[in-house]
């Protein structure tokens, strides 16, 4: 994260939550941000607490907090357990400038800075007329050179003395005037200052250096810098030679100017290189470490030894000082034999490979020889022959043929006896390495190691700077206490003073140097503002420092060509024109550095400041004062100074007199004087506006037209400027400038500027100040209205969309000039909007800006939305909200289709909304969707017509849409999505609050991932058209038989939705508990319950509903979740036991085929009726068996057959030619050859249909027990004689076979066990019992999972708890539950629905067979909860943080998923599977449930 910015203003709050990889593990959140009443420590960090969201400890919700007060850089980190750090960051907080008496704030993007180089201002007394140009020409920040004392080079010699040149003669100035002086300008002048610091290096020249040379790189400190220092003395003294034309001889004379005499240089570079031995500073010396190694081996020393091996290589120790051949070899390296007649040839090995070693050192200084001369070489090229270069001619003493890189401070000797004083330690700590930068040098790898290296001094790779020492700081303050405690008191002395610096050389300036200055400065002065020039090669790289040295703005310039600029426009602004409106609570994203452009930096090289014309001053400072940022420019260029700043005298001061002329003062006739002042006014004007938002359009390659535009008044300020990158004068430039269009009304001309050249007198340098080109002048216009300006004309041309706006055609846009409009929406839009943000306050105040109402509102708009909301139900919401393509075509409509894009995911609401949660936080303007809404109505118009048409309160929220998008559509379009959003997004958010009010405290008082699964309660439950359920009886007195009827769940969207697959028996129950249930729809619940055992027939409920009059009743399960859901609805809903009692309109009285009229029974009469059919046993064929009802199923799976094991009371059935599970897949292909086969017949008794006929037992006997069920029995027919079983009986028959029949015991031996051969897991519950497949019982599935939720009574703990650790192992994905063990021979974990030659496969075949369904996870969790409660708190936490880990899978999913639900299933290991419903009932409901056992 270090590569990350994360900039923040003062008064933010910054929140910190949990991740999904982080959910259920106690992480802890440690800061170094100072604690309340506490000053900053860079390494005292303190943990954060969190914050509990309605004081329910959900992972999701909950977050620590930081509210940023206080301006710097801090770190923050996060732990977990035993793990130190998981992951760390950076947050960086601006600083806030005051100014005046009152304490103004200058927003940092109002900032217009100037910089002033303090040598050329004079004595202090005389600043203030110097300065006052810059106050007089708008600028508000005044950036000094350093004030200290300079070497003779002009580089900081004295960082604590105050520079001699500032104070006139017989007077002394100090710090305090220094800051005296500041402040009253800061007061009176409304002016912030900052200043230079300088961290990496110290002019050569400091007296203070001499004393203490250990603050530099000596040969004492860094003795590895011997070779290159002798190297430097030898090129020295080559330099010397040739100046005095000593090898002339040899093809080298003083004045090299061709080839050949470069061709000489190397030659003798190669014989000086020969003469210095510079391998001998890396090796051996071959004797004495032979000598050494036999005396130790003689002695024993060496220990036992080895044979010597070839290819084991020697290792040797770097001599600490450095001295010629005295390297040594670590002899614990070195194979030997201690045998007597090994000993002599161990010897001659050693030798040998100590030569070899020798050999490649010998290489390796070659090599490093071969690059210096490169170096060396192309310096002297540059330097002397090439035609961009200084051409500095002859070889001489004060030009020589390199720069030095060391400090020689000694009389000229001789080279022999520099080389002995190389050896004299105080002589040897005098010779200072110089500071330089490397050629294409990683900057970050330059900052954290700012020693270069010696390599780099010894193959010349330095960029020298000659006139400066580079600094030693080393690793922490007690490395060199002087140097740090020197530099920290500069730091006080100038954070005093100045509000901020500017810190020059960063890029190669230690880093955590660096840190620690700026630390003691923020300690004096907190609010600091911070700038730095970066030589990163990138923007990330850039980050790192900005990060950890907590830099307000990054210093940036202006000056290249249009097409070399394009990736420097994201320096100009925050954010898009018409971006879209972001939440106040939002993910902190990544944001760009704070710029402050320049439109030439101090820094710039001479050449760069002369490149252009003087007709490119005016539309240079133009584009920069566009910046939405920070802008700066240096003392001169407003002056039109066309050469460098360091060849002029004293600036020149302000002329107080506008009347007089005065050619030693400046006033606004001075070059762009009046003109800047305009420019810095606009550029302050513009912030302090809200004019956020940028727009850069490249119109022709010296063409540039910058737009600021306010995001809620909608007013732009549009630059256009003309550059001149080369002299009009002399080349040619384009004239027909292409037209211009403005969309909305040309208000004003703000400015229009032209460069002019009045006279062809050469200008000449003033000799007493410094003077720009007085030939030249710039014509200013400011505020003038379109007719009257001389650059542009108004045409008559429209833009064929009709759209608002005026086109311009530039007739006098000629290089050198700028023209900037300001432009307003026309009238009426500007009326509409201003009323539409009005009525958008109610849903955020930060629309209260530029809002106002209208005379009169709609009739529409009158009520509050969210009293309209209020009045809809939750199928209404339903209606408002989803609906998917299906459901909208069936009900003779769609969803909004985007050409040369997709249709939306849903009709309503949330089909918008998933793709504009995708758009609003990257601003992706580029959308087709905004495109759509660009082009035209059609999507506002879908919306409103849309809910217009369904007629009720739904139309009343149609008429509210359609009131508010009559505002919106004559807005311009470029306007359209940002306001289309927030209208929706409004929209949205109070239909989900009065959603959420009409559900269960749960919901309403639960995380947000409770509310999202919630909402699948509304996704899955409304109208359905073509089916109905069975009628309701009458006698229920808050039934509405015909709404009631059409109000079912659907299974999954987008496949299991309309028609005869939208209501599905098993599916309905498996969700109902989860959707309807636990959100407190317990109505539309008891609805379901009673419709469906109105169908009930052979004791079943159908399994596909068909309006209950075609249904299909060939599912074994389906019946006992509807019984378990009944269980649920007596538990759950207070008053849920009347449920019993309330009639059921029965549509088959016994299970004739054709239902006779309809006649009511309790609900406990036909919960009978169930249990007494299955005690009897159920044996039918279904009713039109055949293709005609199913053409993939044999003719014998028709047969339903289910009877109840009268020794263990298990219910069991079905027959390996159908499935009557809920892993029900029938094969389909005949390509594949599995056609008519099941997959999963699962006959026998299934482990889930064993535990959900228990859970029904145990909750008859205890209804029957408590008053509350008739029925103390079943009664059959057997053997032509009644009997009668009790429940009671039942019930204890399960328990007690339970386990002897499904758990697979760890004893191979185990007697219960029918088939040991079959087994291949142990430790865990069979699948089913008596299969017609026995091998099928021993597969490992999730299915006994359902067992032990349902019925945790059939398990014993430890080995329910030992099962669930497997099946955690096995079967658990990331979102679902593999259906099937990997380790099976059939396990496939991929659901392919389509048709080919794969048995296993083809057409679904392998459904259940892997693929990993996602409601199962649900009862695998919730035994895992109740099993670890019985295990004890240690046990049952760590079971807490798995289930919570596991859950943030899910709120991941549905937070990214544009259906906004969980998927029916996925493929191995969570791979998106194509065929699956992307949210499913059963796949939220289960999930919700888990939640609510939390």
């Amino acid at each position: 994260m270090e590569r990350s910015l994360f900039r923040l203003e003062q008064g933010f709050e910054l929140q910190f939550r949990l991740g999904p990889t982080l959910q259920g593990k106690p992480v802890h959140v440690y800061t170094n941000y100072p604690a309340n009443g506490h000053k900053f420590d860079g390494l005292k960090f303190h943990q954060l607490l969190w914050v509990y969201v309605n004081g329910q400890e959900d992972d999701g919700d909950k977050y620590c907090r930081l509210d940023l007060m206080v301006a710097g850089t801090y770190q923050y980190y996060f732990s977990s357990g035993d793990e130190e750090k998981l992951g760390s960051g950076f947050i960086v907080v601006d600083p806030v400038l005051r100014v005046g008496n009152n304490g103004d704030v200058i927003p940092l993007d109002s900032i217009t800075c100037q910089t002033y180089t303090a040598g050329r201002l004079g004595p202090l007394d005389q600043w203030p007329d110097r300065l006052r140009v810059a106050k007089e020409t708008g600028y508000n920040m005044i950036h000094l050179s350093p004030l200290q004392k300079l070497g003779a080079s002009g580089c900081l010699a004295d960082q604590l003395e105050l520079n001699l040149d500032l104070c006139p003669e017989g007077k002394h100035y100090c710090w305090t005037d220094v800051g005296d002086l500041v402040e009253k300008l800061r007061k009176d002048w409304n002016m912030v200052f900052i200043t230079d610091v300088v961290y990496s290096h110290t002019a050569v020249d400091s007296d203070w250096l001499a004393e203490q040379p250990d603050c530099g790189y000596n040969l004492v400190n860094s003795p590895d810098l011997k070779p290159a220092w002798l190297l430097d003395r030898a090129l020295w003294h080559l330099s010397a030679a040739v100046a005095d034309g000593k090898y002339s001889d040899q093809g080298l004379p003083a004045y090299i100017h061709n080839q050949q005499h470069i061709n000489a240089l190397r030659n003798i570079l190669s014989q000086v290189f020969s003469r210095l031995r510079l391998w001998e500073f890396l090796q051996v010396d071959e004797q004495e470490a032979a000598e050494e190694f036999r005396r130790l081996l003689l002695a024993g020393s060496l220990g036992e030894g080895s044979a010597p091996q070839r290819t084991k290589q020697l290792r040797m120790v770097q001599d600490p000082e450095y001295r010629r051949l005295r390297n040594t070899v670590d002899m614990s390296s070195v194979p030997h034999s201690t045998q007597s007649s090994d000993i002599q040839q161990s010897c001659e090995s050693f030798r040998h490979r100590v030569e070899e070693l020798n050999q490649e050192l010998y290489k390796e200084m070659r090599q490093h020889e071969e690059q210096a001369t490169n170096c060396i070489v192309g310096s002297v090229v540059h330097e002397r022959l090439a035609d961009q270069g200084p051409k500095l001619g002859a070889v001489t003493r004060e030009h020589p043929l390199v720069t030095s890189y060391f400090t020689f401070p000694f009389h000229e000797m001789t080279f022999e006896e520099e080389e002995q004083l190389m050896n004299q330690a105080d002589k040897a700590c005098h010779f200072l390495a110089h500071h330089g930068s490397v050629m294409g040098a990683d900057a970050l790898k330059s900052a954290a190691e700012p020693f270069f290296g010696s390599d780099v001094y010894l193959r010349r790779e330095l960029l020298c700077q000659e006139d400066r020492v580079k600094l030693r700081y080393g690793d922490k303050p007690e490395d060199c206490p002087y140097l740090w405690t020197r530099m920290k008191t500069y730091t006080e002395i100038t954070a005093q003073i100045f509000a901020g610096v500017r810190l020059l050389d960063c890029s190669r300036t230690p880093l955590h140097v660096c840190e620690a200055m700026l630390a003691a400065a923020r300690a004096v002065r907190p609010n600091l503002y911070v700038i730095a020039e970066l030589a990163s090669p990138d923007q990330l790289a850039d980050n790192v420092f900005v990060n950890r040295l907590g830099i307000t703005s990054v210093v940036r310039e202006c000056v290249g060509a249009g097409g070399s600029q394009q990736g420097a426009w994201s320096w100009f602004g925050r954010e898009p024109v018409a971006s879209f409106i972001q939440p106040s609570l939002q993910p902190l994203v990544p944001a760009v550095a704070h710029s402050l452009v320049m439109d030439v930096c101090h820094s710039a090289p001479q050449g760069q400041v002369q490149m252009h014309s003087a007709f490119d001053f005016l539309p240079r400072a133009a584009v920069v004062s566009m910046a939405c940022g920070a802008t700066g420019s240096i003392r001169g260029h407003d002056e039109l100074l066309p050469h460098h700043i360091s060849e002029d005298g004293p600036y020149a001061c302000w002329n107080p007199d506008p009347h007089s002329r005065d050619p030693a003062r400046l006033s606004l006739d001075s070059g762009l004087l009046a003109a800047k002042l305009a420019l810095n006014r606009l550029h302050q004007d513009l912030s302090a506006q809200g004019f956020t938002q940028v727009y850069v359009d490249q119109l022709d390659d010296d063409v540039v037209a910058v737009t600021r535009h306010c995001p809620s008044s909608h007013q732009s300020v549009v630059a256009v400027s003309r550059r001149a990158f080369h002299n009009p004068e002399e080349q040619c430039c384009r004239r027909d400038l292409p037209p211009m269009f403005l969309p909305g009304q040309i208000q004003e001309v703000v400015l229009e500027a032209r460069t002019i050249r009045r006279s062809r007198s050469s200008d000449r340098k003033h000799d007493d100040i410094m003077n720009g080109l007085s030939e030249y002048s710039v014509e200013v216009k400011e505020h003038i209205q379109l007719k009257d300006s001389d650059v542009v004309k108004k045409t008559d041309v429209s833009k064929p969309s009709g759209e608002y706006g005026q086109e311009v055609e530039f007739e006098r846009l000629t290089p050198g000039s700028a023209i900037i409009f300001r432009v307003s929406l026309d009238p009426r839009a500007q009326e509409l909007l201003r009323a539409l943000r009005h009525h958008l306050v109610q849903f955020s105040p930060q629309y209260q800006r530029d809002s106002s109402p209208e005379p009169s509102t709609a009739k529409a708009l009158e009520t509050p939305l969210r009293t309209i909301m209020s009045r809809l139900s939750l199928a209404d919401m339903n209606m408002l909200l989803y609906r998917c393509d299906a459901e909208e075509t069936e009900d003779g409509g769609g969803c909004y289709n985007i050409p040369s894009w997709l249709p939306l995911k849903y009709g309503g609401l949330q089909g918008f909304m998933s793709v504009m949660a995708e758009l609003r936080p990257k601003n992706d303007l580029g959308h087709p969707l905004c495109e759509n809404l660009r082009q035209g109505d059609w999507m506002m118009d879908f919306i409103s017509n849309r809910l217009l048409a369904k007629g009720g309160a739904l139309a009343e929220v149609g008429r509210w849409f359609r009131a508010m998008f009559s505002y919106l559509k004559p807005a311009p379009r470029y306007l359209l999505p940002s306001y289309f959003d927030a209208i929706v997004q409004g929209a949205y958010s109070s239909a989900l609050e009065a959603t959420f009010l009409n559900m269960s405290s749960f919901v309403q008082h639960g995380s947000s991932l409770v509310k999202q699964l919630a909402l699948g309660s509304v996704q899955m439950f409304g109208e359905a058209q073509c089916l109905t359920l069975p009628l309701l009886s009458p006698q229920l007195r808050d039934a509405e038989q015909q709404e009631q009827s059409s109000m079912t769940l659907a299974a999954g969207l987008p496949h299991f939705c309309v028609g005869l697959f939208r209501c599905w028996g098993r599916d309905t129950f498996i969700a109902l508990r989860g959707l309807m249930l636990l959100t407190g729809r317990s109505l539309e619940a008891r609805n379901l319950i009673l419709a469906f055992g109105g169908a009930l027939r052979y004791g079943l409920i159908p399994n596909l509903l068909d309006q209950g009059r075609g249904g299909r009743y060939n599912s074994r399960d389906a019946v006992w979740w509807w019984l378990q859901c009944i269980q649920e609805y007596c538990r759950l809903v207070p008053g849920g036991l009347s449920i019993l009692k309330c009639p059921v309109s029965r549509m088959y009285a016994s299970n004739q085929i054709q239902p006779p009229p309809a006649c009511d029974q309790p609900l406990y009469d036909v919960i009978q009726e169930a249990m007494q059919q299955h005690m009897q046993g159920i044996q039918f064929r279904e009713d039109e068996a055949g293709s005609q009802l199913d053409h993939n199923m044999t003719d014998e799976g028709f047969n339903v057959e289910i009877k109840v094991d009268q020794n263990s009371g298990f219910i069991y059935g079905g027959s390996h030619f159908n499935c009557g599970t809920w892993m029900d897949k029938m094969g389909e292909s005949d390509k594949a050859g599995n056609k008519g086969i099941p997959a999963t017949p699962r006959d026998g008794s299934a482990v889930e249909i064993v535990g959900l006929c228990k859970s029904a037992l145990r909750w008859i006997v205890n209804l029957h027990k408590n008053g509350h069920f008739p029925y103390a029995t079943v009664s059959i027919h057997s053997e032509g004689r009644g009997l009668s079983v009790p429940y009671a009986d039942w019930d204890q028959k399960i328990q007690d076979h339970f386990e002897k029949s499904f758990y697979i015991s760890h004893d191979a031996q185990d007697p219960e066990e029918i088939h040991p051969e079959l087994v291949h897991k142990r430790g865990i519950y069979k699948d089913s019992c008596g299969a017609s497949s026995p091998w099928c019982d021993y597969q490992l599935r999730p299915n006994f999972t359902i067992a032990m939720v349902v019925a945790p009574e059939l398990f014993s703990v430890h080995k329910a708890w030992e099962a669930l650790d497997v099946v955690e192992k096995k079967l658990l994905g990331p979102l679902g539950m593999k259906t099937l063990d990997p380790d099976d021979l059939v396990y496939c974990g991929v659901y392919d629905n389509l048709d080919h030659e794969n048995f296993n496969q083809a057409k679904g075949f392998s459904s259940h067979q892997g693929p990993e369904w996602v409601w199962p996870v649900s009862f695998f969790l919730r035994a895992k909860l109740h099993f670890a409660k019985r295990l004890g708190k240690k046990t049952y936490d760590k079971t807490v943080q798995l289930v919570k880990n596991v859950l943030s899978r899910h709120s991941v999913h549905l937070e990214r998923s544009p259906w906004k639900g969980l998927p029916e299933l996925t493929n191995e290991n969570g791979q998106h599977c194509p065929f699956s419903c992307q949210s499913h009932a059963s796949s939220m409901a289960a999930m919700l449930e888990v939640l609510y056992d939390l």
